[in-house]
């Protein structure tokens, strides 16, 4: 009968551990099925509380969603340009103009906006026209080639210990001219971002070990064009990779990775003693009480199920 008691608390201890998991992992798989225009209002949301680089981030993720409509393209461009020109990053302020223009060449922004804004967008659209209307998207003409990223995460991190990260490219029109690495500690808080080497096809990043620490870290790879604009993405911020990183074992700890989420949860019995629960020991038979279980050793046990 003790037996059986320990057998039904560990059984129970588990069982828990895995459904509260299930319950809070926001898995990468359901995030990515989120529809672009949820993005857009977050990003928009973001910008009018003046959180610009979280906005840049989240409407980055949206441009690199597949199916965007026309006007939604148009949106994500508007408001990347007005981040940009915030930011006073001209350049990237000026490809988000041309990317809106390019999709709606009579496009202009409201009397109501900002003189700021609008001086930008009409100096850009002059440029623009001068150049001959490069990149004007027509409906006869078959869109760019897309681009794909090949990328597996680490099943886990040592803490304090820096990941290197690599990736690959198909690129059939060569459109990627620089790759960024953003990651963070946690799944809370602004991204921090890095450069990646890129050799060709293949792309290298590492992130350094300070961002390594339980119980986890989150990470996305982003290629961008001439224009410093996204055009593909492994993982983004609405929906980043994310690699276990466990803490150190203190006895009694069961750590469990699920796509990518990462749960501790306390647990009453080490490995061995689980072992012993889970094999039906009837406690020897003879009639006597059942002996009484092996002490608990220092285990982790690690569950992966998927990326």
């Amino acid at each position: 009968m003790r037996v059986f008691r320990w057998r039904w608390f560990a059984l129970v201890a588990l069982l828990t551990a895995v459904h509260a998991l299930v319950l809070s992992t926001p898995f990468v798989a359901f995030a990515q099925q989120r529809p672009s225009q949820d993005l857009i209002a977050r990003g928009r949301t973001l910008f009018d509380d003046q959180q610009y680089e979280e906005s840049i981030q989240t409407l980055s993720a949206a441009l690199v969603r597949p199916n965007n409509t026309r006007e939604q393209k148009v949106e994500i461009y508007r408001l990347l340009a007005l981040n940009y020109i915030t930011l006073n990053r001209k350049d990237e302020a000026e490809s988000a103009v041309r990317g809106l223009l390019s999709l709606s060449p009579d496009y202009a922004l409201p009397q109501t906006e900002s003189p700021r804004f609008r001086d930008f967008f009409a100096a850009v659209r002059q440029k623009w026209e001068a150049e001959g209307r490069p990149g004007l998207v027509k409906e006869s003409e078959a869109p760019p080639a897309p681009v794909t990223m090949r990328h597996s995460s680490p099943s886990q991190a040592e803490s304090s210990t820096q990941v290197d990260l690599s990736a690959h490219l198909d690129d059939p029109q060569h459109r990627v001219v620089a790759v960024r690495l953003f990651y963070r500690h946690g799944s809370h808080g602004t991204f921090e971002e890095s450069d990646a080497s890129l050799d060709g096809s293949d792309v290298r990043a590492t992130i350094p070990k300070d961002a390594v620490r339980p119980p986890l870290v989150e990470y996305y790879l982003q290629g961008f064009d001439k224009g410093s604009l996204p055009v593909v993405s492994r993982g983004d911020a609405s929906a980043p990779l994310r690699i276990p990183v466990p803490e150190a074992s203190k006895g009694w700890i069961l750590p469990v990775a699920i796509g990518g989420g990462v749960l501790v949860a306390g647990a009453i019995i080490g490995s061995l003693f689980l072992a012993g629960v889970f094999k039906g020991s009837s406690g020897g038979g003879g009639g006597g009480p059942p002996p009484p279980p092996p002490p608990p050793s220092n285990a982790t046990v690690t569950v992966n199920v998927g990326q």
